[in-house]
């Protein structure tokens, strides 16, 4: 009996061992961004850097796309529809991400490295400006009001404060 337990084992292992076929990932490049075909449109774009939920439900709603339809399944015309949409970015000011720029005073929208440039120059004007937010940026704190008393305690010297290691005792022998 232990004999065909065994020899019923190896043939599992042997049939879970088979290669098994996947097809390769089709990547597709919508506003220099790979995008993996295999998620749908709706999922996919929020992969770009500065579009939320939001912004993509509101790119498939105005130009007629079916939310559940896979990247991969996009025509040509309409990834140059969603390109070109994104760059106008005919939506309502309060979806966008740079409402009443302190610079130009316009609402705009940032996409990529240009979302991350805006977001550092800010942070180091705040800092110059020596502002509350500012310098909580400077220390490495929370800025947004969280208490600091359990959380944000390793982030400077990457290591947790109030812990203590434990000391090995030595037994000594007479």
């Amino acid at each position: 009996m232990a004999e065909t337990l065994k020899t019923k084992m190896a043939e599992t292992v042997k049939v879970s061992k088979r290669p098994i076929e996947e097809e390769p990932e089709l990547l597709v490049r919508i506003l220099g961004h790979d995008i993996p075909g295999s998620k749908n449109i709706y999922v996919g774009l929020t992969r770009i850097k500065g579009i939320s939920w939001s912004i993509a439900n509101a790119t498939c709603i105005k130009l007629g796309l079916i939310r559940s339809k896979k990247v991969a399944d996009l025509s040509k015309d309409e990834i140059h529809k969603i390109e070109a949409f994104i760059k106008e970015m005919p939506v309502p000011d309060f979806l966008k991400n740079r409402r009443f720029d302190p610079e130009t005073g316009e609402t705009t929208h940032y996409l990529g490295t240009d979302l991350e440039m805006k977001h550092e120059f800010d942070i180091k004007k705040m800092i110059k400006m020596r502002s509350y937010k500012g310098v909580r940026h400077a220390a490495g704190q929370p800025v947004r009001g969280q208490k600091t008393r359990s959380h944000f305690r390793s982030r400077k010297n990457k290591q947790a404060v109030g812990l203590k290691r434990k000391v090995k005792e030595v037994k000594e022998t007479k």
